[in-house]
């Protein structure tokens, strides 16, 4: 299966055109999450409807940055993984949306004991797929995808707990945004997608994961 992992799009699609054949090309498309920018219902309808317009096949999970109307609209559309899971083609998705808590009071921040809760939901219906890919805004806490650039680790620690636990074979983030690029926990492969005002992430899932990031310069 070939993905293509966007995050941290911040209701800007400047870049979308340079990806329109990676989008149209992909077997699915994953959002993790700061989809619009402090936006809601609204806004993300239009950015999703975008989406869809290049490939059908979306799933979703809102970031810090979305207002609680951004959750609403991925559930009405089916696209939702925030506490929910599905296997699609033998391979089971789930995840979490917003963040553990941030300096900067935004407006989908969790206690870190609700963020577990919202991945043990999604786990459990996705389960016994013959791979796992958890998507979570939030990194997990004390890994290369979650250094700031002061060098501070603003991941989610009980997101880091649920992974040394269950081990996905693939963990999809954002929400740091200079801490783009890949690392391993445990058997679990870890990617932080960036912004996509810099790029994004293909991904293909066979008995491996390979990983391209894509960089717009």
């Amino acid at each position: 299966m070939r993905l293509l992992c966007i995050s941290d799009i911040h209701g800007s699609l400047e870049n979308l055109p340079r990806v329109k054949g990676e989008l149209e090309g992909a077997d699915l498309v994953v959002l993790a999450g700061d989809i619009t920018n402090f936006g809601g219902r609204q806004e993300v309808e239009g950015i999703v409807e975008e989406f869809l317009k290049l490939n059908s096949r979306l799933l979703a999970v809102p970031g810090n940055c979305d207002r609680p109307g951004v959750n609403e609209v991925l559930a009405e559309r089916g696209i939702s993984l925030h506490g929910t899971g599905r296997v699609i083609e033998g391979i089971g998705f789930f995840g979490t949306g917003g963040s553990n808590s941030t300096p900067f009071g935004t407006p989908q921040e969790y206690e870190e004991e609700e963020l577990w809760g919202f991945l043990a939901r999604g786990h459990q219906m996705a389960v016994g797929a013959a791979k796992l890919v958890m998507v979570s805004h939030s990194p997990p806490h004390g890994m290369r995808v979650d250094t700031t650039r002061a060098g501070v680790h603003a991941g989610s620690r009980k997101v880091r707990e649920f992974v040394d636990a269950h081990q996905p074979d693939l963990v999809i983030s954002g929400h740091i945004h200079e801490a783009k690029g890949t690392d391993t926990l445990g058997r679990s492969l870890l990617l932080n997608c960036g912004p996509f005002k810099a790029g994004c992430a293909k991904v293909e899932i066979g008995d491996k994961i390979g990983i391209e990031l894509l960089e717009f310069r």
